[in-house]
């Protein structure tokens, strides 16, 4: 296990400034959340860590060693794995492929997939209960499966640190829990990019909520996940329950202009009941009849 810290850190894209003076902490073992609106920034911080961006300003430190200084994106490789939003609908490979392909970081251009190499797949596979559809191809998988095959390729790397960017969006829900449950059970550090709140507060040791580029609130989610800050950083009215099978806290939503039931449909006046009619009877020849017979 292993700690992470992000000092200070800006990052610019495009002469922008997307992320300022950011500093989050991970502490060993724990799972950390990076929750906040479209375009606050969070992406792009989790892009810094595994290498895709580098900061302008700051550091991004792992258990003491900067990630850009220290180590090159290799090295980098071996110590964090990140696993975004499910994608690679169009890959040819099978699963185990593609969980081979999280073995590269420790291998060079000439050298074969090791005994080694070969145990740590098949251990990828296991954990993430997929071994049984290891020849399947990828494409093949649904949504869920291709989220824990991709989860299987992050730990065949055998990080230090699991990134996660909205690793659920595109899944049902039971997928979902699944997925994160899996996630949870893991006991390495995560720091994860969040939308769904209720998954956050479920699932998250710490929070640290962002806002243009800036973190505006960390803590626990009990302590940090109140209407009055949703309201502000969201832009929405906020009911905080307490989850009844888990104890933490859930969350139901309106926007600040809705909320209100809608106005009853106006009454039209009912038609008067109408008076029972007897039908006429029929009569033949002159003679009457009635209900009871003929006269």
């Amino acid at each position: 296990m292993t700690g992470l810290r992000i000092d200070r850190v800006e990052v610019r894209i495009d002469r922008a400034t997307i992320v300022r003076e950011l500093t989050v902490d991970c502490a060993p073992g724990t799972f950390v959340g990076l929750l906040g609106p479209n375009g606050s920034g969070k992406s792009t911080v989790l892009r810094t860590i595994y290498h895709a961006l580098r900061p302008h300003a700051g550091t991004v430190l792992l258990d003491g060693r900067d990630l850009h200084r220290d180590l090159g994106p290799r090295a980098a490789a071996r110590q964090v794995a990140a696993l975004a939003q499910e994608h690679g609908g169009d890959v040819t490979l099978s699963v185990r492929a593609v969980v081979g392909t999280g073995r590269l970081p420790h291998q060079n251009a000439w050298s074969p997939t090791s005994p080694g190499d070969t145990t740590v797949i098949d251990e990828a596979l296991r954990t993430v209960r997929m071994a049984e559809k290891a020849q399947r191809p990828f494409t093949s998988l649904s949504g869920g499966e291709k989220q824990r095959v991709l989860l299987a390729r992050a730990l065949a790397q055998q990080p230090r640190l699991l990134v996660l960017d909205e690793p659920t969006n595109h899944l049902d829900i039971g997928s979902r829990l699944d997925l994160l449950d899996l996630i949870h059970s893991l006991g390495i550090t995560v720091l994860a990019a969040l939308h769904d709140l209720d998954l956050a507060a479920a699932y998250c040791d710490v929070v640290h909520v962002m806002a243009d580029g800036r973190v505006v609130a960390s803590g626990t989610p009990v302590d940090v996940l109140t209407p009055d800050l949703l309201r502000t950083v969201f832009g929405v009215r906020a009911h905080r329950g307490i989850h009844p099978l888990t104890g933490r806290p859930h969350f139901a939503f309106t926007s600040l202009t809705g909320g209100q039931p809608p106005p009853p449909a106006a009454q039209q006046p009912l038609p008067p009941p109408r008076e029972p009619s007897t039908p006429p009877i029929p009569a033949s020849d002159g003679a009457a009849f009635s209900l009871e017979g003929s006269i």
